[in-house]
């Protein structure tokens, strides 16, 4: 099953993470099928590629909690 979900990067305490679509069997920071953009828990700063995360759910990949959470903030900052 491929999933849509973060890939963690940057220092010891100072995440940054990586949205990814990654093979469920896959390790949690192994390489990608495709990066969608990037989350900055610390600053907050979303920066999501809409088109291809919707190619990706139509072709039946499915979205972690935390991503999808990030999928809807990120529609909701487009909407307004």
């Amino acid at each position: 099953m491929v999933k849509i979900r973060l890939k963690r990067i940057g220092a010891k305490k100072a995440p940054f993470y990586r949205i990814v679509v990654a093979d469920s069997r896959s390790r949690r920071d192994g390489s990608p099928i495709e990066e969608l953009g990037y989350y900055n828990p610390r600053s907050k700063e979303l920066k999501l590629d809409k088109e291809a995360v919707t190619k990706w759910i139509n072709h039946g990949a499915q979205p972690s909690e935390t991503v999808a959470n990030l999928i809807r903030k990120a529609e909701a900052a487009a909407a307004s």
